[in-house]
């Protein structure tokens, strides 16, 4: 039995950089195709379809805007900043984007839907979702909505108890048209007449059960005073088993009205 001889230095060394020589190749030819596909104009993004809510901006305008702000082609578009793009549109919520190959990019959109203002600047709305949003209010029927006010990260709140109050005020043909949350937790309310009603502090069980003793009652308490219901001014409703009210010149409280007591 003859034993195998070592394989020589220079053979081994010569086998070694063949095998390094021979993945280089490889890689560059890999990293050639690569180049070859980022760079190639096939690929670069030539149509941009735009579905779903497109009420505040045409599918044209809107690929206007985001179209010159978006860079790479099918393969290194970033979507995540595509995304951010068209969310950042006035109006637009949420935006999904996906590519279709070889060169087409589809984006849903879904816009905000105003359901009120926010506060005393024009440039914020609220969405049903109760989410505070930049957008002008272009349209009739967005400029007539109500004006919610309350500290910042209160919105939703807000939103909820004007949705809760606002029906109580069906028997007297009435709107809600501003709802306040101010310091401490108290509640300033103004109907579409004009009407200021202090709410005061409280559960929403609490500031609806005083809301609908004042809608139950005030009709007839503005009667014993031959006023109509239109001619209430203000309504301050903290006060325990009754509210004061100011008709036009005429103030008044229930008789059987006490003061609230203050709360600790």
């Amino acid at each position: 039995m003859t034993d195998s001889l070592p394989m020589p230095l220079d053979v081994r060394l010569m086998n070694v950089t063949t095998a390094l020589l021979a993945t280089g190749l490889v890689l560059a030819c890999v990293a050639a195709a690569i180049w070859w596909v980022l760079r190639n104009p096939a690929f670069a993004i030539r149509q941009i379809v735009v579905t779903g809510d497109t009420a505040h901006h045409s599918a044209a305008s809107l690929r206007a805007m985001v179209g010159p702000r978006l860079s790479g082609n099918f393969f290194t578009l970033d979507l995540s900043a595509t995304q951010a793009a068209f969310q950042s549109v006035p109006w637009v919520r949420r935006a999904v984007v996906q590519r279709e190959f070889p060169g087409r990019l589809n984006v849903t959109l879904q816009e905000h839907v105003a359901v009120a203002h926010w506060g005393d600047d024009d440039g914020h709305l609220i969405n049903g979702f109760g989410e505070v949003f930049e957008a002008t209010a272009d349209e009739p029927g967005e400029r007539e909505l109500p004006v919610l006010r309350g500290p910042e990260g209160q919105s939703a709140s807000v939103l909820a108890m004007h949705e809760l109050l606002n029906p109580l005020l069906e028997p007297l043909d009435a709107h809600l048209a501003e709802l306040t949350l101010q310091g401490r937790g108290n509640w300033r309310a103004e109907l579409d007449s004009g009407a200021v009603i202090e709410l005061g502090q409280g559960t929403p069980a609490e500031l609806a059960a005083r809301l609908k003793q004042f809608v139950g009652t005030v009709k007839e308490v503005a009667a014993r005073h031959q006023r109509p219901v239109a001619a209430v001014e203000a309504a301050d409703l903290r006060h325990v088993g009754g509210y004061a009210l100011r008709l036009r010149g005429v103030s008044t409280v229930r008789s059987d009205a006490q003061p609230a007591a203050p709360r600790r």
